[in-house]
């Protein structure tokens, strides 16, 4: 049995808390807390060390309220996606009629790799809807930049409101549509040099033979095997699917190494792809959902005859 704003609703139940302070973060939290612990639902907060201490004092010992390692969950959103699914998943399997989590992303997803969350927070409208789940996503207008801040709208279709009403977005696009606009691939500063490496139609034997070299003594020997794994799928799945020919290049910095795949093809047609396993013959889905498992950020696009992948392992660094 369903309760709350999510009583009469089937599967997920996704809504955005946009909040200015504090009181209004708690006017939206604790009575979701509390309503959802009143009526013997899993309820659950993965907030970072701030707002999370914020919450517990609020609440009293005792709450009835669990608390996840917000910094855990969110460490890719391949990673949280799974790691939610086998959560919510456990809980159903319990007996829970419904699930209560509010949530908030950690401060490393607003910077260069803000894109691969935005598709996260839309295609998990798709990836949960299969649970009783009642969640939000908090974010604070005082630090999250405008053009985040409407990709937010655009992938939660309601807002949650300090003063207790639950407003659909007017901007909320359906996940099939969102992850299938191609935006723009914002440059690695690294990328304004010519590549360290070039190489064309390489077998993927070659391809982690060059990301070894680069990455010796520069990244963790963990990271640039996760990157030599990705790199053979990209170009595996670039050879046997795509268009030749197929173009291989790879720049490296003191704390990152960025490989870029090419070639003429229109890429995996799935717009789930990378963050769900492709079930069927899709073509690139599987090796892309190994891919952003694998890296610290992935990014697609399509050109004008050219599809793009590119993988970053270390920190990622964008130009404006």
């Amino acid at each position: 049995m369903r309760t709350g704003a999510a009583a009469e609703h089937s599967g997920y139940f996704h809504e955005a808390v946009c909040y200015a302070s504090d009181e209004e973060l708690l006017a939206v939290v604790l009575p979701f807390l509390t309503g959802g612990v009143a009526a013997g639902e899993p309820t659950l907060v993965a907030f970072g060390e701030r707002n999370a201490a914020l919450v517990r004092e609020a609440l009293g010992p005792d709450s009835g309220v669990s608390f996840l390692g917000g910094g855990d969950v969110y460490a890719r959103p391949t990673a949280a996606i799974r790691s939610y699914r086998q959560l919510l998943a456990e809980h159903v399997a319990a007996g829970a009629g419904q699930i209560r989590i509010i949530g908030e992303l950690p401060p490393s997803a607003f910077g260069p790799t803000w894109d691969w969350w935005a598709r996260y927070e839309s295609a998990i409208n798709h990836a949960y809807d299969d649970f009783p789940l009642w969640s939000m996503c908090a974010y604070d207008t005082r630090s999250t930049p405008a053009a985040m801040l409407a990709d937010v709208a655009r992938t939660h279709p309601r807002t949650a409101m300090p003063d207790g009403r639950h407003v659909p977005n007017e901007g909320y696009t359906a996940p099939e549509a969102y992850l299938r606009e191609n935006r723009p691939m914002v440059p690695d500063p690294l990328q304004a040099d010519a590549p360290a490496v070039e190489l064309r139609d390489p077998t993927p034997a070659q391809t982690r033979e060059v990301v070894h070299e680069a990455g010796h003594g520069r990244l963790k020997a963990d990271d640039v095997e996760d990157l030599a794994v990705a790199v053979s799928e990209v170009v595996t799945n670039a050879l046997r699917h795509g268009r030749p020919p197929v173009r291989f290049r790879l720049w490296a910095g003191e704390d990152r190494i960025v490989v870029s795949v090419d070639d003429r093809g229109d890429g995996p047609s799935d717009p789930y792809a990378g963050l769900l396993p492709t079930r069927g013959a899709t073509s690139g889905g599987l090796g892309l959902w190994i891919t952003h498992q694998s890296c610290n950020h992935v990014a697609m696009h399509r050109g004008a005859d050219t599809f793009t992948l590119r993988l970053t392992a270390g920190n990622p660094h964008f130009t404006a």
